[in-house]
């Protein structure tokens, strides 16, 4: 027997229509590329979205096509996540802090059709557009009077496009399983592999961002938009600010300290989300002005993820900002969400300590959202926060494939989607990733995680930014290496380190050297690229090494 409830699909399209019939003049605040603020609201975004759903038309652009975007953090972004994939379009979020020869290989294996982009990008666009083989229109997005001049096949100005359509446009109804958006992975080993998104697995994705064990994104919010729309849709949260009717702040191109700061202040911005390389950029900033009392922000809550988070960084935002911090774990593959590290009511009786050691673990699974860790057999292990295995997921908002079925069968027996992340999950749901896969140290038949070690060296005060590899060594097979960039104008030694260190880790984790860089290498989504390290330092033999290295004949320096 079916239940007797209507069956309306869960559409993308129905998101910006709640949000410009119940919530219409709440404000979307954007600083553009083009230089000022403007100011508009979700009735304007669903009439101008509806422009670029006729756009569609009028380029030809049929349901089930790629239409790319090279964009930043803006209204016009915001009108194209709901212009394209509410005509059954996929958008394509190109990330454009890729090598250049990425972007080409993953425009091309997208086969995007069209190709919208901010001025910003428009010298990186006309490298391109020669060996972009599908691409057919180009659209700057912007006004006739900032156009930029470019030698190319069929370009057209934004403003102008949509100002010759009509804002009368009915939304189709379709499958809800129809295909709504494409995101690349960032490449770090072999080609980027598209993660291709649905109408249903969004809307759900939404739905679980407004739940107050997740993010509680609600209408009293303003929501400072600091994660790229290029990074898995901006973790989800241009849909769930629409879903809540949430005021959205959006700050361009301009990602620097003093920029979000302005839109902090200006705006009164009470939450916002960023991978921790930002929010250093951040702290650097109000270390070169103490006389700014962030404490008078009035931020309540503040989101990381992307990278763990080291505890000093947690007791600045609670102590500095009085902000809430809440640390997440997922990847493009999850939508991103995969864990909340939200604390349960048992840990609100804590001393502030302890509840910030709950609050470095990555967090528990949302509904929709289920996980186990296994060992190299395929095992389970159990959630007794001990045991580490390979953390594999499922769910209606994690991939099954990669699109066009790049890597082939991705999926475990049970139907678990492997994250290449070693993890302990504790009894009470608690995710605590040990490392990445490829990044654990095996040192003596033991494993070492590169993240509680960086976690441990960012806490002391002279460091800006550590990352740990592991490099080869005669004996032990591979040991720690830390790679460290000082705070502008402080200084710590490498004895001084480990000596910080020695009181915070085991004594065989310390790491054999200590080597001083001027910055650490990052993916194009602010991750640490521990490729790059490893092929830096290859060959490299600690200090505390050398005797057995030459002994072995190997280089030292």
């Amino acid at each position: 027997m079916l239940g007797l409830m209507q069956d309306r699909p869960l559409m993308i399209s129905s998101l910006i229509d709640h949000a410009a019939t119940f919530h219409p003049e709440t404000e979307i605040v954007v600083r553009t590329v083009e230089g000022p603020v403007h100011r508009t609201h979700y009735r304007e975004v669903q009439r101008r979205a509806k422009r670029v759903a006729n756009a569609m038309q009028s380029l030809g652009v049929t349901p089930g096509q790629r239409v790319g975007t090279l964009a930043w953090n803006t209204h016009r972004h915001l009108e194209l996540y709901y212009g394209v994939s509410g005509t059954g379009a996929v958008l394509h979020t190109v990330n454009p802090r890729l090598f250049p020869e990425q972007i080409d290989y993953i425009v091309n294996h997208a086969e995007d059709q069209v190709l919208f982009f901010d001025i910003s990008f428009a010298p990186l666009v006309a490298q391109l557009a020669p060996s972009l083989r599908t691409v057919h229109t180009y659209v700057a997005m912007t006004d006739r009077a900032h156009m930029p001049v470019l030698d190319l096949p069929r370009l057209l100005c934004y403003e102008e496009l949509i100002a010759a359509e009509s804002e009368d446009f009915t939304w189709p109804v379709f499958d809800e399983r129809t295909a709504s958006s494409l995101c690349y992975t960032s490449g770090t080993t072999g080609n980027p592999k598209g993660v291709l998104y649905s109408h249903r697995s969004t809307v759900l994705h939404s739905l679980m961002e407004c739940a107050p064990d997740t993010f509680n994104v609600h209408s009293g919010m303003t929501l400072l938009l600091a994660v790229p729309m290029f990074h898995a849709n901006a973790w989800g949260m241009p849909y769930s600010a629409a879903m809540a009717g949430a005021k959205l702040v959006m700050p361009g191109p301009k990602l620097d300290g003093h920029s979000l700061y302005e839109l902090m202040r200006d705006e009164k911005v009470t939450f916002s989300q960023a991978v921790p390389t930002v929010w250093l950029m951040q702290f650097q900033y109000f270390d070169a002005h103490p006389e700014i009392d962030t404490l008078a922000l009035g931020l309540q809550r503040i989101g990381v993820g992307g990278a763990a988070t080291p505890r000093s960084m947690i007791e600045r935002f609670e102590r500095d900002f009085g902000a809430d911090f809440v640390q997440g774990w997922g990847m493009t593959e999850t939508s991103p969400i995969g864990v909340i590290g939200n604390l349960l009511p048992k840990h609100r009786h804590l001393p502030k300590e302890a509840q910030t050691t709950v609050k470095m673990k990555q967090g528990r699974g949302v509904w929709g959202v289920e996980l186990k860790i296994v060992d190299e057999q395929g095992l389970r292990l159990p959630h007794d926060g001990t045991a580490f295995g390979h953390l594999h997921v499922r769910g209606p908002w994690i991939a099954n494939g990669y699109f066009k079925g790049e890597g082939g069968t991705v999926l475990d027996a049970e139907g678990y989607f492997p994250t290449g992340d070693v993890a302990t999950v504790d009894a009470d749901g608690y995710v605590q990733l040990v490392d990445r896969a490829k990044d654990v140290i095996k040192s003596g038949g033991e494993w070492i995680s590169s993240i509680d070690l960086e976690n441990a060296a960012n806490a002391h005060p002279a460091v800006a930014e550590a990352a740990v590899i592991g490099v080869p060594h005669p004996q032990w097979q591979e040991r720690p290496l830390l790679v460290v960039v000082r705070r502008p104008g402080l200084e710590v030694t490498a004895a001084e380190l480990r000596l910080f260190l020695s009181e915070r880790v085991a004594k065989w984790w310390l790491p054999d050297d200590v080597v001083f860089v001027e910055s650490l290498p990052h993916t194009a989504t602010g991750k640490l690229l521990k490729t790059r390290l490893r092929e830096q330092f290859k060959g490299y033999v600690p200090m505390a090494s050398a005797d057995a290295a030459t002994a072995a004949g190997r280089p030292h320096r």
